[in-house]
């Protein structure tokens, strides 16, 4: 880790429209502004989505030839323009 990134994975930039659903908020469509073995970060953009970190949501990719399997993921980082997603899987 270098100065202050905290971060355990490297990111690789994607842009990809994700279906998430919230169990208190509802459902909505964002699109990804990057990726990484431990999560993916949401680019909220003018929508109103406001969950508490720790939050768990549930994730599709879409727009592909198939269904995307829906992925657990935990709310872990808020930011001026979007949330940081981990996989459930490796929440701690």
């Amino acid at each position: 880790m270098v100065g202050s990134d905290r971060r355990e994975h490297s990111r690789t930039a994607m842009s990809a429209k994700v279906k998430l659903v919230h169990e208190q908020l509802g459902e909505f469509v964002f699109s990804t502004r990057d990726i990484s073995d431990g999560g993916v970060f949401i680019v909220v953009g003018e929508q109103v989505f406001e969950p508490s970190l720790g939050d768990c949501v549930s994730v599709q990719v879409q727009g592909l030839p198939v269904p995307a399997p829906i992925l657990d993921m935990v709310v872990v980082r808020r930011t001026i323009d979007g949330f940081g997603l981990q996989f459930a899987d490796t929440a701690e």
